[in-house]
């Protein structure tokens, strides 16, 4: 076991794991009982583990992220793996929970406080839009939709109302089109088609995209990401961990990470950054610093399109594209198969689906299998690095820069 700080240590993911995501409450287990969280937990970790190649006991730490659930849920998911004593801490960031995990459980082998940890992320969802589960105290998100009340028509629910505000706000600026929100959804129906994990596997015309139920205009129904259950888990590894297992063939090193919160320039009175633009600048461009890559260096992106909104943000926002550019990458179709980067591969969460504590974590298998050249017909050649970006309002923003350890 590792023992106090020994200065920055290099951190490889050696294991992943998911579920297929679902339609919340419509799987059951072979009995016929629902299908719960330890059971999702227990079918992630358990393929973690097998892929990494180690036993639970292994494992030194474990960081586990689901935003509905009782406290505790944590542990009672990793149980299903394993008792063993060790600390295990339940995380909980809004969308970007599962990425949270990793990002912490990453901190323990980086600081030399662990050399093996576990990753874990769950949701059990009730079907429909998500709402407050308390309503007698301050909402977590209560500044950030007064400040978009102010310059936005208020539309409920919250969600597809924020970021629809932000798609406005574009299209008022540059002259983007509804037509470029829908390639978004058109593209990753396309993509998850392949993805045998996804929650949808249907693809539709661009007509069927625009034409599907407006939610907040412009984003329809097939621009939005579902409510989903499912899980995905992660075994991260320090340097000589993987020397002494012989996993060197198989790791995946991160080679930049962080997080952002919320900057005073949230409250700038601009509807992008209401929904945490320029966090996902600030946590990119230390990424970039960090790994000595630029976007041009990524092959793959894995990115939080919660609605088509914000990935055509983000591609300006992580730096594919000068701010007002996104709809010319769409129109030139650079962000599928055949064009500068492959964005959402796995469907992304419009298709793949949203289990907000285990999005983070399937992120991060799905970039841990395009490196391996393991992504099947999802597959992107000649892949040397990739980018993942998860964020969850009110607020938290990742993003992780990875490459195979036998670079």
């Amino acid at each position: 076991m590792a023992q106090g700080a020994r200065g920055a240590q290099r951190v490889f993911v050696v294991g992943v794991g998911m579920t297929k995501f679902e339609k919340p409450g419509r799987r059951t287990n072979e009995d016929g009982s629902p299908w719960d969280y330890p059971d999702m937990a227990r079918e992630a970790g358990a393929k973690a583990l097998a892929d990494a190649g180690v036993e639970y006991t292994e494992i030194e730490q474990a960081y586990v992220g689901y935003v509905y659930g009782e406290s505790t849920s944590g542990q009672r998911a990793v149980y299903e793996l394993g008792l063993s004593g060790i600390p295990i801490v339940n995380v909980n960031n809004n969308c970007s929970t599962g990425s949270t995990a990793l990002y912490l459980a990453a901190q323990a082998i980086r600081g030399g406080l662990a050399d093996c940890a576990l990753a874990l992320g769950f949701e059990k969802m009730q079907p429909g839009s998500l709402g407050a589960m308390y309503d007698d105290r301050e909402q977590p998100m209560a500044n950030h939709m007064q400040a978009l009340a102010e310059i936005s028509e208020v539309l409920f629910p919250p969600a597809p109302w924020m970021f629809g505000a932000a798609g406005r706000e574009h299209m008022e600026q540059f002259g983007t089109t509804a037509d470029h929100f829908a390639k978004i959804g058109f593209k990753n129906h396309k993509h998850s088609v392949h993805n045998p994990y996804s929650q949808f596997r249907d693809e539709y015309t661009m007509q069927e995209i625009k034409q599907s139920r407006t939610i907040y205009d412009p984003l329809t129904k097939l621009q939005c990401s579902p409510t989903s259950d499912g899980s995905g888990a992660a075994i991260l590894a320090s340097e000589d961990f993987i020397a002494e297992h012989g996993l060197a063939d198989q790791a995946v090193e991160i080679v930049g990470q962080a997080m952002t919160t919320d900057f005073r320039s949230t409250y700038d009175g601009t509807a992008k950054n209401i929904i945490g633009y320029d966090m996902n600048v600030q946590a990119a461009r230390s990424v970039y610093e960090q790994a000595g890559l630029g976007p041009d260096d990524f092959q793959v992106i894995e990115l939080h399109d919660c609605f088509s909104a914000n990935e055509l943000l983000l591609y300006e926002a992580l730096g594919l594209c000068e701010p007002g550019e996104a709809g010319r990458l769409l129109d030139d179709e650079e962000t599928t198969y055949g064009g500068k980067w492959v964005v959402n591969p796995s469907g992304g969460l419009i298709s793949k689906g949203h289990p907000l504590g285990a999005t983070g974590l399937a992120q991060c298998a799905e970039m841990t299998w395009q490196l391996r050249g393991t992504a099947d017909a999802r597959q992107v050649s000649d892949v040397t690095a990739t980018l993942q970006h998860n964020i969850g309002l009110g607020g938290a923003a990742v993003v992780t820069a990875y490459q195979r350890a036998n670079r």
